[in-house]
This record gives structure tokens, sequence and C-alpha cells, in this order.
């Protein structure tokens, strides 16, 4: 389960949850398949910082583990949030992809608290640790940070500001913050280096808001796809992805990086052959005949969280090799 967890949203019945044992329950209850993109952001920030200079390994995997438990926390609240306001009821997607602990009544309301207490916690402490060993900015990040985690969910889903967070705690907050806490000194650079894969995950969130545009507008959730319509939020993830491209090739023109960092555009295959397909299309009402039921009723969240994470491998991938030849071969 534990493996399962990190792959997908796994789907549970109540006999099942009761077999899981307590780090099952948690990975479910955080929706652990998200936080390996927080582990990802983490692993961009330090290859980045490793090119400027030696990094203290204990601090790269502090940070790493810091960013997931401050997802999983923010995961955990979300649902909390959700369930108090009655969003999550009458089979809302949320508890459709996965279960809703709250919702199913697999955890009480005291049980979750703690589990979003501790998970925060966790998080807070290890941002507090790298602030104490570097340098004033990373308090102003870790409060920045604080603010979203806590402010997600409820007003900014609720004003369509949601994804633009999104977009913000990925680049600048994870890649950006990681790599200052590592190298010692803030580099534009590098968050723009960050926002490829940013992009990415802030194109996972308008899929997923996307899928359940109609049940948002309808529990008042004004998501950016409420706002902006059908058509026009299918453009806005088209364009987001395209440019993750356009910034990697501008980064490897100016000689940021090596042309090595091209690696990512084999995720393009991907990308053409499945993501561009589908959102040249609204969402099907009905789950059409070759689509696997266990991945219905999620359909453009789907496809790009598929996306992002191939790019997100192959951009670590290209950012090793960068790395490794900057520091041997350039050098």
């Amino acid at each position: 389960m534990w493996l399962k967890a990190f792959k997908t949203m796994p789907r549970l019945t109540r006999p099942e949850w009761d077999g899981l044992d307590i780090l099952s329950r948690w990975l479910v209850s955080t929706r652990a398949a998200a936080l390996l993109m927080s582990l990802t952001s983490a692993g961009i920030g330090g290859l980045l910082a490793l090119r400027a200079g030696p990094v203290v390994i204990w601090m790269w995997l502090l940070a790493g583990f810091g960013l997931m438990m401050a997802h999983g926390a923010n995961n955990l609240l979300n649902d909390r949030v959700d369930f108090r306001r009655g969003v999550d009821k009458e089979n809302y997607f949320r508890d459709q992809y996965g279960p809703q602990p709250l919702e199913r009544g697999f955890l009480s309301k005291r049980r979750h608290l703690l589990y979003a207490i501790v998970t925060g916690t966790l998080a807070l402490a290890s941002g507090v640790v790298l602030a104490l060993v570097t340098g004033w900015l990373t308090w102003v990040l870790l409060g920045v940070g604080a603010f979203f985690l806590l402010f997600y969910t409820w007003p900014l889903k609720y004003i369509a500001l949601g994804e633009l967070s999104l977009l913000i705690v990925w680049g600048p907050l994870m890649i950006g913050g990681t790599y200052y806490v590592l190298a010692g000194t803030w580099s534009w650079l590098a968050v723009l280096a960050g926002l490829p894969y940013a992009l990415g995950v802030s194109a996972t969130l308008v899929g997923k808001h996307l899928d359940k545009r109609d049940m948002d507008r309808e529990k008042h959730v004004t998501t950016l796809p409420v706002l902006l319509g059908d058509k026009a939020s299918r453009a806005i993830v088209i364009v987001m992805i395209s440019l993750e491209y356009l910034i990697l090739a501008y980064l490897v023109i100016i000689r940021y990086f090596t042309p090595v960092m091209l690696l990512p555009f084999v995720s393009l295959i991907f990308f053409f052959k499945s993501v561009l397909p589908m959102f040249r299309k609204p969402r099907p009402t009905e789950k059409p005949e070759p689509y696997p039921a266990e991945a219905w009723p999620m359909w453009f969240v789907a496809s790009t969280f598929i996306f992002t994470r191939r790019f997100g491998g192959w951009y670590l991938l290209g950012l090793i090799a960068d790395t490794v030849l900057r520091l041997t071969l350039l050098r």
C-alpha cells in the first residue's frame, strides 16, 4: 500500500481502510502520489544549487522532507475545510477519485486534526531548523509558505487565485527557496529554471479544476475554470505547457544550461499523443469505452498529472547530466 499510495490515489472500502497500518492511512489521507511533486521541486532546487558550489546534504534532505510535509498538511487542511463547508457532500469529485477520509467517516474529526497538526508541525520544524542555520530570507520564505498553506483552500481557491498560488509556491518558494537555503544566495535565474516544472504542476491543478468545473460552480467554488469557462481554461493549459519548453530552450540559448537540458523535450511525445488531443475537446460527460474505469472521473487531471511526472523525471535526469558536465568536463 505504501508503494501504491505513491503511484496513484487508492480507492478503498471501509474494511480495506480498517486493515491498513497507520502510515498507509496517512499516505492515503495526504494524497501521497501528489507529494512526490514537492520532492521533485526540492531535487531541482538542490541540483541548481550544486552547480553554484558544494551543498550540505542534510539540509537538502531536510528541505525535501519539509516541503513534502507542508504539501501533506495543506492537503489535509484542504479536505478539512471543504468538509466543514459542506463542499464534499453528494458524491463530490474529491471523493470519487480517492476516499475523502472525513466524508467517508474513515477518520474522526479529532484523528484527522491530529494528522494535520503532526504533519504541519514536522513541516514547520524543518523550516525553522533551516532558517536558524541560513539567513533572514528563509524566515520570509517560511512565512509566505505558511500563508499559502493555511489560506490556499479558503479563500484563495474560492476566488480563482488557487492556480496562481500554486505557481508561486512551486516556483519561487519551493525551487527558489531550496536553492537559497543550499547556495546561500537568491537567484532569479534559478527561479526561472524551476518555472517549467512549476508550470506543469499548476497545469495539473487547472486540469483538475476543469474536471470538476460544473460541481464547483454549483458549490460556489470559483476556480479559474469556473471564472473563465471551459474553452479558455483548456487553452491556458496548452499555453502553460508550451511555456515549459520555451523557457528551457531560452535557458539553453543563453547558456545557463548546456544542450543536454533539452532532454525533457522527449516528453513532447506524450504531450502530442495524449495531452493535446484531450484538451482540444470538452470533457466527455460519460466515461468513453476504452478509457480505464479506475481512472474515471479523472480526465484532464489524469493526463496532465502523468505528463508532469514524465516531464519532471526527464527534467531531473537532464539536470543531473547538466550538473555533472559543469562540475567536471566544463571546468
